[in-house]
């Protein structure tokens, strides 16, 4: 067959991989969104709006049409609601949110990615990588009060450079670290002098393969976007411990 000049470790023979699991990250985030001309305060969604941590499903999958040539998809549907009674006044959207005032919360953040990766050094017991991905980010942020209903979006595919190793501690189990981010200056793509705009996903993770074809991976994820546009502004970082499930074939 195709991969008979070689011994690849247990796990390294397939065309597809897909996996899936729960993530349960911590999150930290902050975000403004003025209107008008009204600045808008920096809120922060824990702090300020209660919202605690959950846990995501999320999903990927890799398809191999040749030994170092992969593209890749993930998605997480990350949602948090809450609703708390607010310790101070908050401006958002133009709107004022009064101290004492119950207010119910919603983040919606819909988290792509799509990425091509060449593995330019591939053995039977490892790899080392380049990947190109274009993130695509959808959030929506919503502050309702008994007064009024606001929210703001945003929505935009990144794109994200990084790379990726991968090393068998035994012959069925690997260890593997992945990092890809990209960082906007405001001066390029005829953007506004403030628009300003970063993304980091830092990825590093454990697979038990019992079999080519099924395995167990347990690992630890950090996403960090921050965004600065038109006076919007938006920081979220996620980071905690994954498990997931994997087939190939």
């Amino acid at each position: 067959g195709r991969f008979s000049q070689s011994d690849p470790a247990t796990g390294e023979r397939y065309n597809v991989e897909i996996s899936g699991g729960v993530w349960s990250p911590t999150i930290q985030a902050v975000v403004a969104s003025e209107s008008i001309l009204i600045p808008g305060t920096d809120i922060d969604l824990v702090n300020d709006l209660g919202i605690v941590d959950e846990r995501f499903p999320e999903f990927r999958a890799v398809l191999r049409p040749a030994r170092k040539h992969k593209f890749r998809v993930g998605y997480v549907p990350i949602k948090y609601e809450a609703e708390a009674t607010l310790s101070r006044n908050i401006v958002f959207n133009g709107i004022l949110f009064p101290v004492n005032v119950p207010v119910r919360s919603l983040l919606d953040w819909k988290a792509w990615r799509f990425g091509y990766e060449y593995d330019f050094i591939y053995r039977d017991r490892g790899f080392l990588g380049v990947i190109l991905e274009a993130k695509y980010t959808d959030v929506t942020v919503e502050l309702e009060s008994p007064f009024t209903l606001e929210f703001t979006k945003a929505k935009a595919p990144i794109p994200a450079v990084g790379l990726i190793g991968r090393g068998y501690v035994f012959p069925n189990v690997s260890v593997t670290g992945e990092f890809t981010g990209f960082k906007l200056p405001g001066s390029i793509a005829n953007l506004d002098e403030n628009d300003t705009g970063s993304y980091y996903d830092f990825d590093v993770y454990g697979t038990l393969n019992f079999t080519n074809n099924v395995g167990v991976m347990a690992g630890y994820r950090r996403l960090t976007v921050n965004y600065r546009i038109d006076d919007d502004y938006g920081d979220f970082q996620l980071k905690g411990f994954y498990l997931q499930g994997v087939v190939r074939f």
